[in-house]
């Protein structure tokens, strides 16, 4: 997400770090192409000119001009109003604590309300909350059905309502339901109509008067842009929205949407969905979006994947097999599969600060090589995996047919692996990792 947006940024940032002094002039020339960059993403126009004349304001008063270091400086103004056109700071749910948590989806049909609901009882049930998943959509066929699915695949419980029930009496009645079972929160997925429409707002105003609603989360498509915007301006007008969650942002996003619905709303953006799995869903960070647009980088992100994703445990033992010698091609497996779940290899590098804003647009960073490679290892017996100096003809053409792939291939990645046990023994007798890293990015960029 923002990859156009990350580009022209530091396309107007590069020629403002060539001068020697700031002026009116050059910062002008700069803030000019930003404006571009901001419409082309389908940001707000009246958000774009507020955001520009707030950064240029700061940045010809003292503060950049009287920097030692002015560029740098007019970055970090950008930075930091970028930030806070999107809110600042992360806002969570506000959780009653000790009491019922009603949480209302709502939003336009295809939205991805439904999944949404799921991710955040998924989200929630990892937090430790006791979670009762609601669907009161009587309307779309199977609505019903998709989320007593999901329910039962993230093991939480499901209301079965009656087929007679209306939206409202669903709601009321598993209210009373999710009290009595004692529930931290309740995910409402409600009804979505292909436009606005009177009675799909008397329906929801209704549900949130009588069901005693706590949270109201608007659910958009980020690939709508301005046009969410709008839509999620009228909804609020009506329902006195709490909050967005943002779909598809793992997807061609221009950003328009994520810029300028808090500017708009004044509502915060809480949650944003990076991918299909149940787990794709992450607090949205303000602070940390604006860094990774202006390629900066994510490192908290970045640590919070991996604390999610790596096992503590695992981790412990495979740096003492290091410090042995005895690091395997199922522990380099083990490794990757590890990697792999915490996204993409071009999303993770984009978090780590100084490569995100450099990395070329031709960058090697294929996933599907990272596939065969486990793939291969798959193919190997147990023996063949710990002891690599086995393989000869007739082992390498076995596993390459059963990978799919071919005898070079084999002969690489063994060369590799190799290559980068001998570093990881230098690692261990010097304690200094950088070589065994360079063999480990060899390894996966093949």
């Amino acid at each position: 997400m923002f990859d156009n947006l990350s580009e022209k940024f530091n396309s107007a940032f590069r020629k403002l770090t060539n001068k020697g002094v700031l002026t009116e002039t050059n910062i002008s020339g700069a803030l000019k192409e930003v404006k571009l960059a901001l419409l082309e993403a389908d940001v707000n126009y009246r958000v774009a000119n507020a955001f520009l004349k707030a950064v240029k304001k700061r940045a010809l008063g003292q503060e950049v001009l009287g920097s030692l270091s002015p560029a740098q400086q007019f970055i970090k103004v950008v930075n930091e109003e970028l930030s806070s056109m999107m809110g600042e700071k992360n806002e969570t749910l506000a959780l009653q604590g000790g009491e019922l948590t009603l949480v209302m989806m709502v939003g336009l049909q295809g939205s991805g309300k439904t999944t949404s609901a799921a991710k955040l009882a998924s989200r929630l049930k990892k937090e430790g909350k006791k979670v009762y998943l609601v669907s009161a959509d009587v309307y779309r066929p199977a609505a019903m059905d998709q989320l007593k699915k999901l329910a039962d695949d993230i093991g939480v419980e499901f209301y079965n309502s009656n087929p007679q029930q209306k939206p409202l009496e669903i709601a009321i009645h598993s209210r009373r339901q999710a009290e009595a079972k004692l529930m931290d929160v309740m995910i409402l997925d409600t009804a979505g109509r292909l436009q606005i429409d009177d009675d799909l707002m008397g329906e929801l105003v209704e549900i949130k008067d009588k069901a005693n609603t706590n949270e109201i989360l608007f659910v958009a498509d980020a690939m709508t842009g301005q046009d969410a915007v709008n839509v999620a301006q009228s909804f609020h007008e009506k329902l006195e929205l709490s909050g967005f969650l943002l779909t598809k942002m793992d997807g061609d996003a221009r950003g328009g949407a994520a810029l300028s619905i808090r500017a708009i709303t004044g509502q915060p953006i809480k949650f944003i969905g990076v991918g299909e799995r149940t787990e794709d869903l992450e607090p949205f960070h303000p602070d940390r979006i604006a860094s990774r647009i202006l390629g900066m980088g994510d490192m908290m992100s970045l640590m919070e994947k991996a604390q999610e994703h790596f096992d503590a445990a695992k981790a412990k033992e495979v740096e003492q097999r290091i410090r042995k010698n005895e690091f395997t091609l199922a522990d380099f497996q083990d490794q990757l599969k590890q990697v792999q779940k915490m996204g993409s290899m071009k999303d993770i590098m984009k978090m780590i600060p100084g490569v995100g804003g450099n990395m070329p647009k031709d960058a090697d960073l294929d996933d599907g090589k990272l596939k065969r490679i486990d793939a291969i290892i798959s193919s190997m017996t147990k023996e063949e995996r710990a002891n690599p100096k086995l393989f000869n003809g007739a082992r390498k053409l076995r596993v390459a047919k059963g990978s799919g792939t071919e005898v070079n291939e084999i002969n690489r990645l063994l060369k590799q692996f190799l290559q980068m046990q001998k570093m990881m023994k230098k690692f261990s007798q010097m304690g200094s990792g950088k070589e065994t890293m360079r063999a480990m990015k060899n390894m996966m960029g093949g």
